[in-house]
Formats: structure tokens, C-alpha cells, sequence
């Protein structure tokens, strides 16, 4: 997508208003707004206009900006907030108290939390410059209130030094100096030294009323001491600014000739590459398009076939998921029935049955959900893989506390018996799903006070085959045979009870595959099931 000239100068006019970089930011907000209609952007860039000419300290061009800017504006009310700053530091105090009114009023607005100690602050200044200083010390001292619990040093000595000048005026000498002494003590703690020295300032001028004339030289010192550094300050910024923008000139000098010797070189360039081309287009653009229209039916061909697959798995998955489903749903209220039935004739044995029956059938819809879920994310290549060394054991243990209380309640015993150093190069969350499906399905097919073994054998080199063996019901061959055919085809259900989808399996083969390693089963009708599942060693350990 390609950005329109107009817009880059935004972009660019955000990017330098993020970096602070405020000479910048006005220069390409202002060629934004003498090309740009839209009135959103516009309204932004009035507003970055307005901010950089603040930081400037060209505060009646920075008002002249935020004026231009619409009351709907999603910042308005930081904008008049700063309109009313704008002011005080044009000195027009009168005018600036009403627009701080009308932010204060507006305790709706989503940076009220923020701007309300301000507010209070700058009405209070405001009222003290305008010697109006029995509104002056309401705010003040509200301020005080809630700026002592924030603890911001530099604003902190601003307002004691307002409150020491708000009594000072009133010659209430007692409440004014050790507002002073507190505005002081702070400055000591700060690198600013226009704080400094004002608050040594203060202490001079205190000390000097009170005929403490000794100490109010060691404070008129000290503030001619900061003066000095502060006027040192000064120029070394003025002359680093001055080297800043010569060195800038002199970067864009060199940048311009460069760029006059890169035109005139593309210019001779582009004739002979232009030529070139165009025969080369020529020759080329008859076999390019016989070679395109090929391709393009071969490649329509194996899509055609590909969709035809696809359609016809998921049709066959929806058809044995939403049969499932209903069948749990079916069992789910046919069971709720009889625990009604048991719950009105208090028979409390029967009750406990039932609600066990009804855990078993919500836990296998779940499972069911859960391993579609899967297989779908697998199918669309969306789940997250990634193979790193896995501890063996702890996986297993893992995946089998889940299934304590159901093998519990089953009387089914449970041992696990994998090597406690062995190590296999896997991706832990899809080994975990392959687990929790072969321990549900040892469980579903154990009968009660059967035996679930998960062991680990020697397999072949850089391999280790993990077995889980149950006492069950065990399978015929041809079902065994069905569930190692390899398709993306779900298996038919069958008639007997308990035979699943078998969509669990497929999403197992599907995953050990992923992960590099081999599947395996045996099993005997009456006798149990062997699963077998080989997979890589890590020996990055």
C-alpha cells in the first residue's frame, strides 16, 4: 500500500514529535497543514505545532495553535490546559483563570485525574501574581495536600516558595520562612540550578529582613554562586546549538552534492537499462505468459484435487463429530432425568453413581472438543511447535495427575516406569496432547481395578520407545489395522459400545510424525493394548 506525499509529512511530523525533536516537528507539520484537507490529521498537527512552539517557549504562537484546534478534539481538555499555561507565561493572568475554571469544571474528562492538581497549582499562582491572596492560598494549600503525597521534589520547592512569597506579602513572617527553609532544604537535593538559586535567593533575602546579616551574605553568595553556573550553563547550550545547526548545514551541503552526482549517474544509467530492457521484455514476455498460463492450470489442477480431499475429510469429521456430540448430549440428558428421579426419592447411592456418570460424559465430550481443536490447528498449520530437550518422566507425570481422580474412582492402577534419565527431543505442548489421548483411551478401555503401565524401552540408535500397555479390552486386527493406515480420513464409528471417532489416534499419528518419531500398536482381544510411540533422544541435556 503505497502512503500519499501528504501523509508522509505526518508521519515524519509524529516520528521527530515522539523524539522531541521540535524544529523538526514544525517544519513538517507546517508543509503537512499547506497541502493536507483532512481535518483529523490536520487537528493533530495543530496540536504537535502548538506543544513544539510551547517547548520553545514561543508561548503566544503555541496558544495561536492550540486555539485552531477543535473543542471535539479527543485531547481538548489537555489542550485548554495548555491555553491557560500558554497565558501565564505571557503574564495575562486574568485571562488564563477562566479557561483553568473551565477544564476544573469539567471533572468528566479522561485526564482530570492528571490535570486537577495542576489546575489548583495554577490557579493558585495566578491569583497570587494577581495579589488576590486569599484565593490564592485555597488552592495552594489544596494543592499542598495532595503534592506532599507524591513526592515530586522541583514541585514541591515551586510551591513552597509560592506559599512563602503568598505570607510573606502579608508580613506573616512565621508561616512564610519555613515554607522558605523547607523550599531550601529540598533544592539541595536537585541538579537544577535556577532552583538553587532561587531558594538561595529567598533564605538571603529572609535572613537580611530579620538582621541576620551574616547569614544573608552566606546565602547571597551561594546565589550568585548558581547565577554564575547557571549563566555558564547557558552559553555552553548556545554554543552547542550553534555547532549543532553548522554542522547540520554542512552535512545537508554535502548531501545535496551527492545527490546532484547520483541524478546525473541514474540519468545515464536509465537510457542503456532502459533499452536493455525493453528487448529483453520483448524476447521474454511470449514464453513468460506460455509458461504462466501452464503453471496456472497445473496449479488449478492439484488445488482442485487438494480442496476435493479437504472437502470430503471434513465433511466426514463434521458427520462422526456432531454423531458424538449428540450422543454425549443424548446420555448427558437422560442421565440429568434419572438424577432428578434419585434426587426426589433421596437415594443418595444412586445420586453418587449418577453425578460420577455425568463426569465421565462431560469429560469425554470435552476430550473430544479439545482433540478437534487441535486437528483443526494442526490441518491449518496454525498451532505453535517448537522441539526442544524434554525430561521424559515429568511429562508423563504431568499428563497422568490429571487423570488420578478418574483412575481413582475406576480402581485403576496406574505405574509409571520410565527411565528417570532419559531425555527426548520434543515439542512438550504437542507430546502432552499424544499422552493425555493414550492414557484417556487406556482408561476408557480398562475395565474396573485394571492395571495402566507407561514404561520406556531401548529403541534404535538415537531412539527411545515409550510404551503405554493397559489391561483392557483390547481391539481386533482389523481395527488395529485401521488406526496405522495412514490417511487424514477419520475411521468409521463402529457398532460396538465405546469406539470412538478415532480422531484422537489421527491427531496423534499426525503429531508423533511432526515431532520425527514412530508409532506403533499391538494388541490382543481380552488380554490389553500396547501403544507404542519412538522418538528422538536429546542429548543436549
Amino acid at each position: 500500500m503505497k502512503t500519499c506525499p501528504k501523509e508522509k509529512d505526518f508521519i515524519k511530523s509524529h516520528s521527530f514529535f515522539t523524539k522531541k525533536e521540535w524544529d523538526s516537528t514544525l517544519y513538517y507539520t507546517a508543509r503537512h497543514l499547506a497541502q493536507s484537507k483532512n481535518i483529523e490529521l490536520n487537528t493533530y498537527s495543530h496540536f504537535m505545532r502548538g506543544t513544539a512552539f510551547y517547548q520553545k517557549k514561543i508561548f503566544k504562537q503555541a496558544q495561536s495553535e492550540f486555539l485552531a484546534i477543535s473543542s471535539h478534539f479527543l485531547f481538548a481538555s489537555v489542550v485548554q490546559y495548555k491555553i491557560g499555561t500558554s497565558l501565564i507565561q505571557q503574564e495575562k493572568y486574568k485571562e488564563a483563570i477562566p479557561v483553568f475554571m473551565a477544564v476544573q469544571k469539567d471533572s468528566t474528562n479522561l485526564y482530570y485525574s492528571y490535570l486537577g492538581k495542576e489546575l489548583l497549582n495554577n490557579l493558585g499562582v495566578c491569583y497570587l501574581l494577581l495579589k488576590q491572596l486569599d484565593k490564592a492560598e485555597g488552592y495552594l494549600l489544596k494543592y499542598q495536600e495532595l503534592e506532599e503525597k507524591s513526592k515530586d521534589t522541583l514541585k514541591l520547592i515551586n510551591l513552597y516558595n509560592n506559599l512563602g512569597t503568598l505570607y510573606y506579602e502579608q508580613y506573616k513572617d512565621n508561616q512564610a520562612i519555613p515554607y522558605f527553609e523547607k523550599g531550601y532544604q529540598l533544592a539541595q537535593h536537585v541538579k537544577s540550578f535556577s532552583t538553587k538559586k532561587d531558594a538561595a535567593l529567598n533564605m538571603s533575602v529572609v535572613e537580611e529582613n530579620r538582621n541576620r546579616l551574616l547569614k544573608a551574605i552566606v546565602y547571597r553568595k551561594e546565589y550568585d554562586q548558581w547565577k554564575d553556573s547557571l549563566n555558564d550553563q547557558n552559553k555552553v547550550w548556545a554554543v552547542a546549538k550553534l555547532e549543532k545547526k553548522f554542522a547540520v548545514k554542512q552535512k545537508q551541503k554535502e548531501v545535496d552534492l551527492l545527490s546532484a552526482e547520483n541524478k546525473t549517474r541514474l540519468a545515464e544509467r536509465s537510457g542503456l537499462l532502459s533499452s536493455l530492457l525493453l528487448m529483453t521484455l520483448l524476447l521474454a514476455g511470449a514464453g513468460y505468459f506460455y509458461r504462466q498460463k501452464t503453471k496456472q492450470n497445473k496449479i488449478i489442477s492439484a488445488q482442485k484435487a487438494i480442496l476435493d480431499d479437504l472437502n470430503a475429510t471434513k465433511d466426514k469429521l463434521f458427520s462422526i463429530v456432531s454423531h458424538d456430540l449428540r450422543s454425549s448430549v443424548n446420555a448427558l440428558k437422560s442421565s440429568n432425568s434419572k438424577l432428578q428421579k434419585n434426587l426426589s426419592t433421596q437415594d443418595y447411592s444412586a445420586l453418587n453413581n449418577q453425578l460420577e456418570t455425568n463426569s465421565a460424559i462431560a469429560n469425554g465430550a470435552y476430550n473430544l472438543l479439545d482433540n478437534l481443536l487441535n486437528w483443526a490447528l494442526l490441518q491449518t498449520q496454525q498451532s505453535f511447535f517448537y522441539q526442544e530437550s524434554a525430561h521424559l518422566l515429568s511429562l508423563v507425570k504431568h499428563v497422568a495427575h490429571n487423570y488420578e481422580p478418574i483412575m481413582k474412582n475406576k480402581g485403576i492402577v496406574f505405574e509409571n516406569e520410565v527411565n528417570t534419565s532419559i531425555y527426548a527431543f520434543v515439542d512438550s505442548d504437542s507430546f502432552k496432547i499424544i499422552l493425555r489421548n493414550l492414557v484417556d483411551n487406556a482408561i476408557k478401555f480398562t475395565p474396573e481395578n485394571g492395571t495402566i503401565r507407561v514404561y520406556s524401552l531401548p529403541g534404535k540408535t538415537d531412539f527411545v520407545t515409550l510404551v503405554v500397555e493397559d489391561s483392557g479390552t483390547g481391539m481386533p486386527e482389523e481395527k488395529r489395522l485401521e488406526l496405522l493406515r495412514p490417511t487424514v480420513l477419520l475411521s468409521k464409528k463402529g457398532k460396538e459400545e465405546g469406539v470412538g471417532t478415532g480422531l484422537g489416534m489421527q491427531l496423534c499419528k499426525s503429531l508423533i510424525e511432526r515431532n520425527g518419531g514412530e508409532f506403533a500398536i499391538e494388541s490382543e482381544v481380552g488380554v490389553g493394548t500396547r501403544i507404542l510411540v519412538s522418538l528422538l533422544i536429546s542429548h543436549d541435556v
